[in-house]
């Protein structure tokens, strides 16, 4: 274990984008909220991970769970772990993970490393905890992945802790930027998080180290305002888009003209590709995605597909059903076009609806079929396929990750 990785809120999204990247011999689960990786954390190309929100290097592992003794055994590692600082002010945070305990006993743990590290002859500023673990805001904010900042991963997994040191923190003003400050959006088409596109594209491109294709062509054929298009761009991918409305298409050239003139996308941080034409990373067309003959053989496909009627609120039953049997017939007919045009192995990524009714969830009827229309289902070695769901509190509609293969 060289890495480790705090999870998203839905922490199964994050562990399946980990496992299509990386393999499943690759991960060891620590709790439900971390998991060890055995990849360097410098191989890790972290700000194009959507499923995970700090990525650390490994530091120790300690027996025993219980906060109290765990702290003691820090404040004796602790001169290590500070050794190698440059001169100047410490910037220190704690972050618990799997604890039970509350913000106050994280904080006064903070105060008890203090002491120790003043005892080496350094000057040092605690973060204060909020809660038991700092937010993305905080360690940007504070610098804490500075080369004089430090926060502490402190990990329970029942009889032995994990100790690691956070190396990156999610970009949240990056996300926010990429999210709503782009200059087309349409809530009735739905609102596609650039972290869960990342998702979707990782799951469907797979390996991380696979060199078979350097650049592969990534076809989104319901690309509403194009997030997973701008997403793609900015992993290095070639993009392909295409929708039914030409509004839509309107909007995601907008959008990605829009991408391409930020500088902050541009340096060579990112991996943003411009098309032939010099304006900017896709090709995009006005297609029905259940009939048309794509221009472009796309290595993968990656989508959120017609999620259907929204909701507010519960709906009838009848309502209800009438809408499940139009969204299934379309995904039938989007999959079989699909099916005449990819050879075995194909492999994408599909985010479709599923409704949370009461205390069940309703799934398409059509993923119970799949063999019969062409295709394999990807199973998870650390996660159930069927529990890729993102859903918010309160919301109807959430959108179910299925990873297929062509048979």
């Amino acid at each position: 274990m060289q890495s480790i990785l705090i999870l998203v809120r839905q922490p199964q999204l994050g562990l399946a984008e980990l496992e299509s990247l990386y393999g499943a011999s690759s991960i060891k689960l620590i709790n439900n909220q971390a998991v060890g990786l055995s990849v360097d954390h410098q191989s890790i190309n972290f700000k194009n991970i959507g499923g995970s929100i700090k990525l650390a290097k490994f530091l120790h592992e300690l027996p025993g769970s219980d906060w109290d003794n765990t702290v003691r055994k820090i404040a004796k590692l602790l001169p290590k772990y500070i050794n190698d600082l440059p001169e100047g002010k410490i910037k220190f945070g704690l972050s618990a993970y799997g604890f039970s305990i509350n913000s106050g006993v994280v904080n006064r743990s903070s105060l008890f490393l203090k002491k120790t590290i003043k005892t080496t002859g350094r000057s040092v500023r605690i973060i204060p905890n909020n809660e038991t673990s700092l937010g993305s805001a905080q360690v940007i904010h504070n610098q804490l992945t500075s080369p004089l900042g430090i926060e502490l991963l402190v990990i329970n997994s029942k009889s032995r802790v994990i100790i690691a040191q956070t190396v990156q923190e999610q970009d949240i003003k990056s996300y926010a930027t990429r999210d709503h400050g782009r200059p087309k959006r349409d809530s009735k088409v739905g609102m596609l998080p650039p972290k869960l596109a990342q998702i979707i594209i990782n799951l469907a491109v797979g390996d991380a180290n696979s060199s078979e294709k350097p650049c592969p062509l990534v076809l989104d054929p319901f690309c509403g305002t194009g997030v997973i298009l701008q997403e793609a761009c900015l992993m290095g991918y070639r993009a392909y888009g295409a929708d039914l409305e030409k509004r839509m298409i309107d909007y995601t050239n907008a959008n990605l003209l829009w991408l391409t003139a930020q500088s902050q996308f541009n340096s060579k941080s990112w991996g943003l590709l411009q098309s032939d034409n010099g304006q900017h990373c896709a090709k995009l067309e006005v297609a029905d995605a259940t009939r048309h003959q794509w221009s472009h053989r796309p290595d993968f496909i990656a989508c959120e597909t017609y999620l259907g009627r929204p909701f507010s609120s519960q709906p009838e039953p009848k309502i209800l059903q009438e809408v499940m049997q139009d969204v299934n017939l379309i995904h039938k007919r989007f999959l079989q076009n699909v099916a005449r045009q990819t050879e075995p192995g194909f492999r994408l990524t599909i985010a479709v609806p599923a409704w949370h009714i009461g205390n069940e969830v309703k799934h398409l009827k059509i993923l119970d079929n799949l063999e019969d229309l062409g295709y394999n289902r990807i199973e998870f070695v650390h996660v159930a396929s069927h529990s890729l769901i993102y859903h918010r509190e309160g919301q109807i509609v959430g959108r179910e990750l299925v990873v297929l293969v062509r048979k």
